[in-house]
């Protein structure tokens, strides 16, 4: 079966705000690297670095809200259906 794809970020965005490659970034947090080993590889100062992961992790934060709130929504629509078929059970 097919891995559940992570949801989209607009890493062309952050790599041009930040002026380097986010998706290299990205891929060695997911290999287990540290921020300082990253920071010593890529050239960049760890607060830059921080801030890049801080802005990823309020991304991802955004996404999953906006997915929480629609089936909230669709939950909540599908109950005010279910009590008009079922009034007083």
């Amino acid at each position: 079966m097919a891995k559940p794809k992570a949801p989209e970020i607009d890493e062309k965005a952050l790599s041009k705000k930040y002026r380097t490659s986010v998706t290299r970034l990205i891929r060695a947090w997911k290999s287990g690297q540290s921020d300082v080993e990253i920071a010593t590889q890529t050239g960049i100062d760890l607060t830059t670095l921080r801030q890049i992961k801080t802005d990823i992790e309020l991304a991802h934060r955004r996404i999953r809200l906006e997915k929480k709130k629609e089936a909230l929504a669709h939950s909540h629509a599908s109950l005010q259906h279910q009590i008009f078929l079922r009034p007083l059970l």
